[in-house]
């Protein structure tokens, strides 16, 4: 039962999925911390540099993660942390 929390996050990617597809973009999930309950993901494509960006991640993407998995604390975009 280790990767239940991540199968519910790859559940919850494919329900956002056509929203950010609609927009040009995408989301790829890099990583799920089920100890610290933080997800990493990589926003793609049209997302790359959109000044909305951090705002869809935030407000959309973590609300939503939040909402329906149980023990995600924070959703990061792994390529403004490289940034």
């Amino acid at each position: 039962m280790v990767d239940a929390m991540r199968e519910q996050v790859e559940a919850t990617i494919e329900v956002i999925r056509p929203a950010l597809q609609a927009d040009g973009g995408d989301i790829i999930l890099h990583d799920v911390d089920e100890r610290t309950g933080i997800v990493s993901v990589e926003l793609i494509g049209a997302c790359v540099g959109c000044p909305a960006s951090t705002q869809t991640l935030k407000a959309g993407i973590e609300r939503i993660m939040r909402d329906r998995v149980d023990g995600v604390t924070e959703v990061v975009n792994i390529a403004e942390e490289a940034a």
